[in-house]
């Protein structure tokens, strides 16, 4: 009979990596659109891409995340467009770090399926099951896949006004029970990670909860991944441009970790890495790297 839950142990499994509880992973964002909400398409060349992808890997990075469409409006992006952006770059990145994991972003199911056979790892599907088949692809592929939350909301779409009893408890159930149906579908539990998904579907005031309620989900047994990096939310709450908010994000990265998260998606990986190394080594989980004062 085929496992049901989480994985027993708690080690997350993402290609030849594995991740047991108390370690943090640091997913680098590169994305191969010319119009990404932070660098405005910095790495939308192959070329640059592969160069952002060499320093995040050099800054500690265990997983590299990457993106063909913009998450929020924009152009259209067609299914074989999204491929041409995504499937060479991983492919490229399988031959040149071929001890990385390789995520890619997309809720497709044949973008899926076509980088999964280009090298990916790992399914970040941040859109909550907006492509039924999708679980199927990662079933087949044996690859992980991320299981989000988004209230309801459609692809590439804004909240508007947006209304939860318990925001928490609606993330629980969306992501635990697509989770479950994963499963189902024969995606291996090891490979599974759960997303409370800040920003999508939710105001300012719901990503602070979840934020600060964050352990109710670590509860349910599943790896939770977060994606805090420069959003909307740390803006709001700070009153910042996007340039100005990585002391924001690592404020809630910090916090997140220390209430359980196990991957972190990030566009500044030095800073991210630093400050999970800290919290590790606050727990108690991690060495700090030298210890020399009072003891030479």
């Amino acid at each position: 009979m085929a496992q049901q839950g989480p994985p027993v142990d708690g080690t997350l499994r993402l290609g030849t990596r594995a991740f047991p509880p108390g370690t943090y992973a640091v997913m680098a964002i590169v994305n191969r659109t010319p119009d990404s909400f932070y660098d405005k398409g910095a790495t939308f060349a192959l070329d640059a891409a592969l160069a952002r992808v060499d320093k995040a890997v050099s800054e500690g990075a265990d997983i590299v995340d990457v993106g063909g469409v913009k998450a929020g409006h924009g152009p259209p992006v067609s299914e074989d467009e999204e491929i041409a952006r995504t499937a060479d770059l991983v492919a490229a990145v399988r031959e040149l770090h071929g001890g990385i994991v390789i995520s890619v972003d997309t809720y497709r199911n044949r973008v899926a399926d076509a980088v999964c056979r280009a090298g990916a790892d790992l399914i970040n599907e941040t859109w909550a099951g907006a492509d039924p088949d999708l679980a199927n692809v990662a079933a087949e592929h044996g690859v992980g896949l991320v299981c989000s939350h988004t209230g309801g909301l459609p692809p590439r779409t804004d909240p508007h006004r947006v209304r939860y009893d318990d925001v928490v408890a609606d993330v629980i159930a969306g992501t635990t029970a697509l989770a479950d149906k994963a499963v189902a579908a024969g995606v291996r539990p090891d490979g599974l990670l759960v997303d409370p998904t800040h920003d999508f579907g939710k105001n300012t005031y719901h990503s602070l909860e979840l934020t600060r309620r964050l352990g109710e989900l670590v509860a349910t047994g599943w790896p939770v991944l977060v994606a805090l990096s420069r959003k909307d939310f740390v803006g709001e709450t700070l009153d910042l441009p996007v340039d100005d908010r990585l002391a924001g994000t690592l404020a809630a990265t910090v916090i997140s970790a220390w209430h359980g998260a196990r991957v972190f998606r990030a566009h500044d990986v030095a800073a991210t890495r630093q400050a999970l190394d800290m919290v590790g080594s606050i727990r108690g989980t991690r060495p700090p790297a030298v210890a020399r004062r009072g003891l030479a």
